[in-house]
C-alpha cells in the first residue's frame, strides 16, 4: 500500500487520542460533538433524501395527470416538512441520546449502559429518520390521493423508496462523524461485545443505495411501461440516464464512506502490527468502532499488554539467569536433566568480606557489592561467557554451557585478566582472588519439577573454587589452571606463566598452576 493512508492516520489518531483524555477539557468538545455532528449527519441525509424524491418524481416516476397546483402545492408542502424533520428529528435523537451525555458533563468513567447508548448513537438516528420519512410517505401519499390514486401512489413509493436511502445515509455518516465520540466512550470502558451492525451490514447499506435502490426504481419504471404503456421512448431514456447516474453518484458516495469505516480500523491495526514486528510493545490501538472491528482493535490492544508483559517477564527471567539460559528453559520446555560439556569456568570472591560488612552500614555494603559484580557481569558478558550463579560475595561464571563458544578457555583466561584489572581501578576498595579451570562437567537443568535452575556440575567447578581460595592468599589475584591454559589459543597461552605443581583441598589430582605475566 502507498504510504497516503499512513499519513492521514496518524493525525487523525492524535486528534482521537485527545479526545479521549478523562477528566481534560474535550470533555466539553465532546458532549458538543455528540450534538453538532447528529444534527448535521440528520440534516445533510434528509438533504440528500429530499433530492432523490425530486428527481425520482421528475424524471424516474413523473404523474402523468399532476396538474399545476398540485405540483406547487406538493413543493410548498415538501419544504415545509424539511425544514420541520430536521429540526425534529435532531431533537428526538438528542432526547436518546441524553443519558450517554451525562458521564461526560459528570467528568466521569461511562456505565455499561451509558456507553452502549452512546455507541449507538448511529441505529439512534437510523430509526429516528426512519421514522419521519415513513411519517413523510403517508401524509404525501394522502395528500396527492385527492388529485388520484396513481398520483398518490407514486408520490408514497417515491417517499418511501427516498426514505430507505436518507436512513443508510444517515446511518453510515452518524457512524463515521461520531468516530471520535465513540473512541472516547471505548477509552474509558473497553468494549465487550458488538453493539453496531458490523461489516456485513454496512455492505448491505452500500448495496442497498448503489444498487438495490436504482435497480428497484428501474424495475417499477419497466414494469409501469409494460403495464400501463404510460412512458414514451425519450421519457423511458430519460428515466433510465437518471437512475443510472443517480447509481453512480450515490453509489459511489456510499462506497467510499463505508470503504473508510470499515478500511480506517483495519489499517489503524495494520501500521501497529508493524510496529509491533520492529519490537516497540508501547504501541496502542485508539478503539473508536461499536462492531465486530472495534473488537478487533481491542482484542488487539489486549494482545500487546500480553506481549509487553511477557516480554517484561523475559527480561527479568534474563536478567536473574542470563538471556542464554533463560532462551534455552524457553526452548527445552522446562525439562531436567543436562549433557557432558567441556566449558571454562571462573569462580571470582571477595576477600576480608565478613569484617567489610561488619565495619560499614548495610546500604554501603549493598553498593559496594553492586559495583563489584557490576565489573563482573559486565566482563564476562563482553568475553561471551555468562554468570551462573551469586553466593553471597562470590560469583560462579561459565564460558561454553548453555551456548557453545569458539576459545572457551582463551575467552575465560581474558576475561579473569581484565576482570582483575578493571576491579583494582574501578572499586579499589575491594580485593578479591580469581580462579580458572578448564574441563568436563554436566550442564542442565537442575531440581524438581516444581522449582530448578540450570547449572554446572562438575570437577572443573571445584577446581576453579579451589584455585580461587588459593589466589585470595597470593599476590597475583588470578590463578589459573594448566588445562585452562593449554586449551586456549595460542595469543592468549602468550599471555601467561606456568609454575608449580599443587595439591588443592579435596582433591587428589595435582593442578599446575598458571599467574598472568606482569
Amino acid at each position: 500500500m502507498s504510504e497516503a493512508p499512513a499519513a492521514e492516520s496518524r493525525p487523525t489518531r492524535r486528534r482521537i487520542e485527545k479526545l479521549m483524555r478523562l477528566g481534560s477539557p474535550s470533555d466539553r468538545i465532546v458532549m458538543r460533538a455528540v450534538r453538532w455532528l447528529t444534527a448535521f449527519a440528520i440534516a445533510l441525509a434528509n438533504l440528500a433524501g429530499t433530492v432523490i424524491v425530486f428527481v425520482l418524481l421528475v424524471w424516474v416516476l413523473p404523474p402523468d395527470d399532476a396538474k399545476d397546483p398540485s405540483i406547487i402545492l406538493n413543493l410548498i408542502f415538501a419544504a415545509a416538512y424539511v425544514l420541520v424533520a430536521i429540526p425534529v428529528g435532531a431533537a428526538l435523537a438528542f432526547r436518546r441520546l441524553r443519558p450517554s451525555r451525562q458521564w461526560l458533563k459528570e467528568e466521569r468513567p461511562p456505565t455499561p449502559e451509558e456507553q452502549r447508548n452512546l455507541l449507538r448513537a448511529p441505529l439512534i438516528v437510523f430509526f429516528t429518520v426512519g421514522w419521519l420519512w415513513l411519517l413523510a410517505a403517508f401524509l404525501f401519499g394522502a395528500f396527492n390521493l385527492s388529485y388520484g390514486f396513481e398520483l398518490g401512489l407514486r408520490v408514497f413509493v417515491s417517499v418511501i423508496l427516498a426514505g430507505l436511502a436518507t436512513c443508510q445515509i444517515a446511518y453510515l455518516l452518524s457512524e463515521w462523524l461520531l468516530r471520535p465520540v465513540a473512541a472516547r466512550a471505548l477509552q474509558a470502558l473497553p468494549l465487550e461485545d458488538p453493539v453496531l451492525p458490523g461489516v456485513t451490514a454496512r455492505t448491505l447499506f452500500s448495496w442497498g443505495l448503489g444498487s438495490g435502490i436504482p435497480l428497484l426504481g428501474l424495475a417499477m419504471v419497466g414494469l409501469s411501461a409494460l403495464t400501463q404503456h404510460d412512458y414514451g421512448r425519450e421519457q423511458l431514456a430519460i428515466a433510465v440516464l437518471v437512475l443510472a447516474g443517480t447509481a453512480l453518484v450515490v453509489g459511489l458516495f456510499t462506497i467510499v464512506i463505508a470503504a473508510r469505516v470499515t478500511a480506517d480500523p483495519i489499517i489503524s491495526v495494520r501500521h501497529a502490527v508493524s510496529e509491533v514486528a520492529e519490537g516497540d510493545f508501547d504501541v496502542e490501538v485508539p478503539v473508536y468502532d461499536g462492531s465486530e472491528l472495534g473488537l478487533l482493535q481491542s482484542g488487539f490492544n489486549q494482545m500487546v499488554i500480553g506481549l509487553r508483559e511477557r516480554e517484561r517477564i523475559r527480561d527479568v527471567f534474563g536478567r536473574h539467569v542470563g538471556e542464554d539460559v533463560a532462551r534455552e528453559a524457553l526452548e527445552r520446555e522446562g525439562s531436567l536433566g543436562g549433557e557432558v560439556r567441556e566449558v571454562a569456568v571462573l569462580f571470582i570472591d571477595m576477600t576480608g568480606s565478613t569484617a567489610f560488612a561488619a565495619s560499614r552500614p548495610p546500604t554501603e555494603v549493598v553498593e559496594m557489592l553492586n559495583d563489584f559484580f557490576g565489573v563482573v557481569v559486565e566482563t564476562v558478558g563482553e568475553h561471551g561467557g555468562w554468570v551462573n550463579k551469586f553466593e553471597g560475595d562470590a560469583a560462579l561464571a561459565v564460558f561454553g554451557a548453555p551456548q557453545e563458544v569458539e576459545d572457551a578457555a582463551g575467552r575465560a583466561l581474558a576475561s579473569a585478566r581484565e576482570m582483575d584489572g578493571r576491579l583494582a581501578r574501578e572499586v579499589d576498595e575491594i580485593e578479591a582472588g580469581i580462579g580458572v579451570s578448564y574441563g568436563e562437567v554436566v550442564a542442565g537443568n537442575i531440581g524438581g519439577e516444581e522449582r530448578f535452575e540450570y547449572t554446572v556440575i562438575g570437577d572443573a567447578v571445584n577446581e576453579a573454587a579451589r584455585l580461587c581460595e588459593l589466589a585470595k592468599e597470593r599476590e597475583t589475584g588470578v590463578l589459573a589452571s594448566s588445562a585452562a591454559v593449554e586449551a586456549a589459543s595460542a595469543e592468549e597461552r602468550e599471555r601467561w606463566d606456568l609454575g608449580e605443581e599443587v595439591e588443592l583441598r579435596g582433591r587428589k589430582k595435582g593442578t599446575t598452576l598458571a599467574c598472568p605475566k606482569g
